[in-house]
């Protein structure tokens, strides 16, 4: 039990300490450029589609959407049909910020799996999965 969440903090401080780096260039959290590129990707959601693709709050997104806007990555719009609905999405500011880094959160993390082998990703995949499979029953339980 140790090994595995001594094992997990590192990993997790390994991740987040790349990820600063990376992104700190663009001058983005990781919240902030993972957002990015979940737009980026998919294009204009309601930011509760967003909070839920993240795994967070909608007060949460909403906040770092708050950020996005400032730095003008990021815009919220009203649906046409219905007003209720606000939609975020990816400016152009956005993939020029995006095609001078080269990178975003996909391509980064893929660059740093690529240094493992087939086997050992499909080994990390699956214990993360049976790791993610566990929690979400244990936060179901309560």
């Amino acid at each position: 039990m140790d090994r595995i969440l001594m094992n997990y903090i590192q990993v997790s401080q390994h991740l987040s300490q790349h990820f600063r780096s990376h992104f700190g260039k663009m001058n983005l959290t990781f919240p902030q450029a993972l957002a990015l590129s979940v737009l980026g990707a998919e294009g204009p959601m309601p930011i509760s589609r967003l909070a839920e693709k993240m795994g967070s709050a909608n007060s949460t997104i909403s906040g770092i959407v708050d950020r996005l806007e400032r730095l003008e990555l990021a815009k919220r719009s009203r649906s046409e049909l219905d007003h209720r609905v606000i939609y975020v999405e990816a400016t152009p500011k956005y993939t020029e910020l995006r095609n001078k880094a080269k990178t975003g959160v996909n391509e980064y993390f893929g660059a740093l799996l690529d240094t493992m082998k087939p086997e050992e990703r499909e080994e990390v995949a699956r214990a993360l999965e049976l790791l993610d499979r566990a929690l979400t029953s244990k936060r179901d339980e309560e």
